[in-house]
């Protein structure tokens, strides 16, 4: 009998993005821009270059113009919420708002 487990494959192919920046957004809401240098099966990040976007003190749920630099930053991947590469996405309206 083999007692092995099957190796677990990460559940998004991030090699595509490597060297590229990406748009993470945290469980709590916050969010950082960064390159991505390094990652694992877990989803565990490795970032550089990690600008914080900083949110409203007086309402969590509004992000400000305001950044900060954090450098190098590990993402442990319990914490993602989302995960987009920065290039060849944009902002588009909200589809199913109603029309007037």
């Amino acid at each position: 009998m083999d007692n092995e487990r099957p190796k677990r494959e990460a559940i998004l192919d991030l090699q595509k993005y490597y060297g590229e920046k990406v748009l993470v957004k945290f469980i709590g809401g916050r969010s950082v821009v960064g390159v991505l240098k390094g990652f694992d099966q877990l989803m565990n990040l490795v970032l550089e270059d990690v600008v914080e976007t900083l949110r409203d003190p007086e309402d969590d749920s509004v992000l400000t113009e305001k950044t900060r630099l954090l450098g190098t930053v590990v993402v442990r991947g319990p914490q993602l919420l989302t995960l987009a590469p920065l290039d060849g996405t944009e902002m588009i309206g909200n589809p199913f708002a109603a029309q007037e």
